[in-house]
């Protein structure tokens, strides 16, 4: 290994180079927004809402579905949730039912392979409820087969199990539109010859709402009866409440249209609202139709060298940025750089002073504050962007900005929930498990429960924003992370891929906060970590480790992950620790001409085991956070 002021000199020229190249990826407002990757569901959904609306002839759609065409996988015609990863049904139904309305022949190599797949997976009646939205709505399966979701949920009492404010943010926004569609029960009627009835392998389940998953499968089938029963009362006409019902419903996602890019600023809520809006009767001219198309359109990525339109699930301004300031500060910048202070005015205005669903489960009355991930989304700021945010401005020093770091640390601290951890955007919206067994509950994210990276994160801002150890909050917090620990030390990752993201976390929240991280069970974290580093000092965790948790800490090495590694290590082992000076060295060595990093894995999760996303800054302000603090760290000892 290099000594110190080898690798100190190699590591500011390869720091530079990062800086040099994140500064110039800085819009003029002061903010960062890179692409946000999903998977093949965002443009196979976007041309099935096209033909539910009626509007296939959208010039568009050919280039959407030539990038549907280039992310098949060749060798089984699979479309999967993130490269390298098992098979997806859903996602493999989607895009070839897309394709197939998009003039591709089933006879086709392509459409074969696909269609043999979807077949040993069990056919397209073993898809997810929320696949099965969008094939009822163009006649491929009956409404019996999707999931019963009553308007009348809006008229449900507080204390009842089930109520929109006892569910996640992101539930909510899906839910609410789907139960106009799911009452109303559009159907387009499509030729024979554009359906897709070689994807079903049993004719009897194609119209039958089947349980998800293996686990409490006496409760899913409790569900599926509570369902067929909600279906007899809907034949029956039994539903007096109903039309006050959508109403109260049109009104409640019209109202979180405001403030905000769409219904949750999300792809999911964002395509079902066009269609329970004009199962509500607006036209195609309405201005909130309109707007809901513009704000999809927006999401749109042309390659006019590859003729091909990809979508964003969303957009991360905000989540980008606050980073981007905190990685920037790391370097040794400041406020009185011009591009830091045009991102902390840029972040100052887009505070949330406005209350939002998160009210209705806070015991204390707080002043609005937080930030959100998105440019727009003022119903759902979230704890995780408000510390990123808080503690980035205040290490930037700009005085304008510390009123709204301050009160954005008071909102997070009235959103602890009672275990002592946080969530994303809620506060207390879980320790309610039969939720997930719901029939529409197969996105695998009913409930919005504490977790322990945004908990290590919040920590890491309250410990630099000056709250001292003793805090009763802080105390809470410590031992919820201490319970969350895995036997073999690590912790897991909600929001990233996935142990080595939680461990980095919370060994930086537990360093910055003051605590003692020589204690015997932080080590271990730092420990485990040391053990899943690879022999050139790499880090690398796939997110197959959300559906196998005996591969954790194993994957290919990615930048990001890398420097949340290093981070991890550092936190409990100093800068001058050589496994931290193996990884930095790593991250200099595999940095490219440009200062960035070449990574083509998904490091983000949206929903573990259905969604993942990938960030395309992480693999440079993850790194240039990295090695900026390991040279301070360094200097200081």
């Amino acid at each position: 290994m290099a000594d110190w002021p080898a690798l100190a000199r190699k590591a500011k020229n390869h720091l530079d180079q990062a800086v040099a190249n994140l500064l110039g990826q800085q819009f003029q407002d002061g903010y960062w927004c890179a692409e946000l990757e999903g998977d093949s569901i965002l443009e196979s959904e976007y041309i099935l809402l096209k033909w539910i609306i009626q509007e296939e002839s959208d010039p568009r759609l050919p280039l959407i579905a030539n990038y549907l065409r280039k992310i098949q996988r060749p060798e089984d015609g699979a479309w999967v949730q993130y490269p390298g990863a098992q098979p997806d049904l859903a996602a493999t139904v989607k895009g070839y039912f897309a394709l197939k309305l998009m003039g591709d022949s089933p006879d086709l190599p392509h459409m074969l392979r696909a269609r043999a797949l979807i077949r040993r997976l069990g056919g397209a009646e073993r898809c997810n409820s929320f696949t099965k939205f969008y094939l009822a709505a163009l006649g491929q399966c009956g409404y019996a087969a999707v999931p019963s979701i009553p308007p009348e949920i809006v008229f449900l009492p507080k204390w009842f199990y089930f109520h929109l404010d006892k569910v996640s943010a992101w539930t909510r926004t899906m839910i609410t539109p789907l139960s106009i569609v799911a009452t109303h029960r559009p159907t387009r009627r499509l030729p024979s010859e554009l359906g897709i009835d070689e994807l079903y392998v049993d004719p009897k389940l194609r119209h039958k709402l089947m349980p998800g998953g293996d686990a409490q499968r006496t409760w899913s089938k409790v569900f599926c009866s509570l369902d067929r029963l909600l279906k007899l009362i809907d034949r029956a006409g039994v539903t007096p409440l109903r039309r006050r019902a959508l109403k109260r419903i049109e009104e409640w996602i019209v109202e979180r249209t405001d403030r905000s890019d769409g219904l949750g600023a999300i792809f999911p809520p964002m395509v079902y609202i066009i269609i329970a809006l004009r199962c509500m009767g607006y036209d195609r001219q309405h201005p909130k139709i309109v707007e809901a198309h513009k704000h999809l359109d927006d999401l749109m990525l042309h390659d006019k060298a590859e003729n091909t339109i990809r979508l964003q699930p969303c957009f991360s301004p905000i989540w980008d940025t606050g980073i981007a300031l905190y990685a920037l500060t790391e370097a040794g910048l400041d406020g009185r750089h011009e591009a830091l202070k045009r991102c902390a005015d840029w972040l100052v205005k887009k505070e949330c002073r406005q209350l939002g669903d998160w009210a209705a489960n806070v015991k204390h009355p707080v002043e609005p504050s937080g930030w959100y991930f998105e440019f727009n989304n003022g119903y759902y700021p979230d704890v995780d962007d408000t510390a990123m945010v808080a503690m980035a401005l205040k290490r930037a020093g700009v005085a304008a900005a510390n009123d709204s770091a301050a009160r954005g640390v008071a909102w997070i601290l009235a959103m602890q929930n009672d275990d002592g951890g946080w969530a994303a955007f809620d506060r207390d919206t879980h320790n309610r498990p039969l939720l997930e067994h719901v029939p529409f509950a197969d996105h695998n994210a009913m409930q919005d429960p504490s977790c322990p990276d945004i908990t290590g994160r919040t920590l890491e801002c309250l410990g630099h924003m000056g709250v001292p150890l003793t805090n009763p909050e802080v105390q809470a917090a410590i031992r919820f992370i201490r319970g969350k620990q895995e036997p073999e030390g690590c912790w897991f990752g909600r929001w990233g891929v996935n142990y080595i993201y939680g461990s980095w976390q919370v060994l930086c929240g537990l360093n910055r906060i003051g605590y003692d991280v020589s204690r015997r069970w932080v080590r271990r974290g730092g420990e485990w970590l040391k053990s899943v580093q690879k022999a050139d000092g790499s880090f690398g965790e796939s997110c197959e480790t959300y559906e196998d948790p005996t591969l954790k800490g194993v994957g290919p090495s990615t930048a990001s992950q890398t420097a949340w590694g290093a981070m991890g290590m550092m936190a409990v082992f100093g800068p001058h620790d050589p496994d931290v000076k193996r990884a930095i060295k790593w991250l200099c060595d595999t940095q490219l001409e440009s200062g960035t990093w070449d990574e083509p894995w998904f490091t983000g999760t949206g929903f573990p085991k259905v969604f993942y996303l990938r960030y395309h800054l992480y693999r440079l302000y993850f790194p240039v956070m990295a090695i900026g603090r390991w040279m301070m760290e360094a200097q200081k000892s």
